[in-house]
């Protein structure tokens, strides 16, 4: 059975992700199960909350050195904190270790803006990720979050958006995927880019 797996480790969305992969005709699996997220043919990490917690979450029964593992073999999507915990440390409260697999850091927005970065934005892509294919240039985005993932090597950057500073909106790593936006609440370019995924190993 070909299926993507969602990684379910208390502090995720997993409701809207499923109902979007569903929408899609794309089948998914809700998952804290090393056996069930060895035999999927990809993998999304959601997130809400905390880095810190997020990241201890992961660490408790070792799902951080499985999704690591897996990344070696199949495609990773991290949504908003799952996304940040792709990045080597976090800085939210008090630095903490994430996965490492895209190298760099997350920080808090450095804006005059009002924070959390609530809304639409649109996208400056580059770096032409498969993630994208079939989207325009400004295609518009939902964003939720106070802080951004600032990678080590611009050649990891697929894409930018605007919020005074221009911040990293998505990255893209090997076999590893991530979306600072949430693709499940971004109408008809957030569906393109999870069917994009979801075609990635298929």
């Amino acid at each position: 059975m070909s299926y993507t797996a969602i990684v379910d480790y208390g502090v995720g969305n997993l409701k809207s992700v499923t109902n979007a992969m569903r929408y899609l005709g794309l089948d998914t699996c809700i998952t804290g199960d090393e056996a069930v997220l060895e035999r999927a043919d990809a993998i999304i990490l959601p997130g809400v909350g905390a880095f810190p917690d997020a990241a201890e979450r992961l660490r408790g029964p070792g799902l951080d050195r499985v999704l690591v593992r897996q990344a070696a073999k199949k495609p990773i999507l991290g949504i908003c904190l799952g996304m940040q915990l792709l990045f080597d440390v976090g800085e939210e409260g008090r630095e903490c270790g994430g996965l490492g697999l895209v190298h760099g850091s997350v920080r808090r927005i450095k804006t005059d803006r009002k924070l959390p970065h609530i809304g639409w934005n649109s996208l400056s892509l580059q770096n032409h990720s498969p993630l994208f294919r079939g989207l325009e240039e400004g295609a518009w985005v939902y964003f939720v979050h106070s802080f951004c993932g600032v990678a080590e090597h611009e050649t990891d950057v697929i894409a930018r958006t605007e919020y005074g500073p221009s911040l990293v909106a998505a990255v893209s790593h090997g076999n590893v995927y991530g979306c600072q936006f949430h693709p499940e609440k971004s109408g008809e370019a957030g569906l393109q880019i999870l069917r994009n995924f979801g075609g990635l190993n298929r």
